[in-house]
């Protein structure tokens, strides 16, 4: 089993920066892949950044190239997300994610944080 707990969502003004933190615990967690993913009211939960348990590689949605950049401390068992130059649009729950290297989907959770980008 793998518990994730997110923080360092808030408030910030459009051009702000945050960084999100999960710390994960579990025997499970060094062979599991991370990612980032949001959801806001009313539409389905999307991929934001994931990183791989294996060799590291990242993968960004298009909306945020550029802009976030994920990494993974192994010896913490812990992974961010910077999120810099945000829009309102990004205004969102994030959430911290992890799959198992024998699954094909994301079914550890945390259970979310809250950002707020203000116009």
């Amino acid at each position: 089993q793998v518990q994730l707990v997110e923080s360092g969502g808030g408030l910030v003004q459009t051009g702000g920066s945050l960084r999100l933190s999960c710390a994960g615990s579990g025997d499970m967690l060094s062979r599991s892949s991370m990612g980032w993913f949001r959801q806001t009211p009313g539409k389905e939960r999307e991929v934001v950044a994931t990183i791989s348990w294996s060799d590291g590689s990242t993968y960004y949605a298009d909306f945020v190239k550029g802009r976030f950049l994920i990494s993974r401390d192994n010896a913490r068992n812990n992974v961010a997300l910077l999120m810099n130059s945000l829009k309102p649009e990004d205004t969102a729950v994030y959430y911290c994610a992890a799959r198992y290297y024998t699954r094909s989907e994301y079914h550890f959770w945390g259970q979310g944080t809250q950002v707020t980008v203000s116009s």
